[in-house]
């Protein structure tokens, strides 16, 4: 019988059978795990036999965890860190060396684009590119590229990169595809229909829903041959060569640099990842109403939401997702100040973080995009005006409400 992901999501733990029969994996905070026998400790240790060595590297919270994402992503295994930022540099740091070359979007989340930053500077040269047209990534490549790296909607600006055919790219030359699905989740879109061969998510956003919990995780999805990529260690080529990735990825990524994800968060982000369905349902359809609300007034200038007709790649976007997210952003317009807007604004929450049941706002060239500076943000096609929404589940006329109450303010 082939059941709803709703339903496997919230029988995960229970069909992997949990502790005195509980309906929740449960706490597990030991730091270090025990055996009877030298022998088996020696195994677990040289990945001949599976088990836990160190709590640096996991345990069986997180691994159930783990489990869901995999299951969530149609993957070959899962692993987890303690935020987003840390799975993007772990994995970069497991996987590349110096003198390799990375081409990404040049639509990126702030600290993804300030990490590539970081990364151009220890060895490794990014070329960033418009990734809405596959043609301008595959015109960066190189025969030292190892990795391409896109996210299915960009944050804040909503851009959708062309994501099948940069799959079909990377296939043809071997490179590794990386996807950030963070936006879009599992719920929406799974990247492995388009020839991803790791999938990234920040699990603190749509995955856990709460607002109470960070979270990262890098999911395997099997179609890339690791037996050819040319930066995997002789230690790691153990065992179906589909492990070998993330294999590596746990060594060199999460136990040599220590982003591990507490047992705690892991629980609440499984806990949070059983309403995703119900969620995303929600804060999708209140993102189109708000989006279709605000195109409408006269203080705003541009709405960017792939739902909408005039977003560039509103027929990608409905080809590829089952939704198109609940995140937004607008322009105003000269004269009309965001912060102003942002202060008049009565349920929403001015805040940084998104996916959050409660909706949240922020003015992004002053505060997430600051940093880089106005020359940067322009190549990144965002507004001094922009204002960035990430929506909750609250009532849509509720929302609607306080944006209209809040733009009549402004308008007198």
């Amino acid at each position: 019988m082939t059941r709803d992901l709703s339903t496997r999501i919230l029988h995960a733990d229970r069909a992997a059978g949990i502790e005195h029969g509980a309906t929740h994996k449960p706490l597990h905070i030991a730091t270090g795990y025990g055996y009877e026998r030298a022998e088996d400790l020696v195994s677990v240790f040289q990945g001949d036999k599976s088990g836990y060595v160190y709590g640096r590297q996991g345990n069986p919270t997180t691994a159930a965890l783990e489990a869901k994402v995999t299951l969530m992503e149609e993957a070959v295994g899962t692993v987890s860190f303690a935020s987003g930022m840390a799975a993007i540099i772990s994995t970069m740091v497991a996987l590349l060396k110096k003198g390799d070359h990375v081409v990404a979007s040049r639509f990126l989340f702030g600290n993804t684009a300030s990490w590539f930053n970081t990364l151009s500077q220890m060895g490794c040269e990014v070329t960033l590119v418009d990734a809405t047209e596959a043609k301008n990534v595959e015109a960066a490549l190189r025969p030292e590229t190892r990795m391409v790296f896109v996210e299915t909607i960009a944050n804040p600006r909503t851009q959708v990169a062309d994501l099948a055919g940069i799959g079909k790219v990377c296939q043809a030359r071997g490179i590794v595809y990386i996807v950030d699905n963070t936006l879009t989740t599992p719920q929406l879109f799974r990247p492995k229909s388009v020839g991803a061969s790791l999938v990234i998510h920040s699990l603190s956003k749509g995955i856990c829903g709460h607002g109470n919990a960070l979270g990262g995780s890098v999911s395997d999805t099997g179609l890339f041959d690791w037996d050819q990529y040319v930066n995997l260690y002789p230690n790691y080529r153990k065992g179906p060569p589909t492990a070998w990735g993330l294999l590596q990825i746990r060594k060199k990524g999460l136990r040599d640099l220590g982003g591990t994800l507490s047992s705690e968060h892991g629980h609440r982000i499984a806990a949070g990842a059983e309403t995703l369905g119900l969620r995303m349902e929600r804060t999708n359809a209140n993102a189109l109403a708000l989006a279709r609300f605000l195109e409408q007034q006269p203080l705003v200038r541009k709405v960017h939401y792939p739902g909408l007709a005039s977003h560039a790649q509103h027929a990608r976007a409905s080809e590829l997702f089952s939704g198109f997210g609940g995140l937004l952003s607008f322009e105003t317009v000269d004269g009309v100040s965001p912060v102003a807007l942002l202060n008049e604004l009565q349920l929403v929450i001015k805040s940084s973080h998104l996916g959050d049941n409660r909706t949240l706002a922020l003015p992004a060239a002053l505060t997430i995009f600051w940093e880089m500076g106005q020359e940067m943000r322009q190549s990144m096609d965002i507004a001094e005006s922009l204002v960035r929404v990430s929506l909750g589940i609250e009532a849509t006329q509720d929302l609607l409400d306080d944006f209209a109450q809040a733009l009549a303010k402004l308008n007198k």
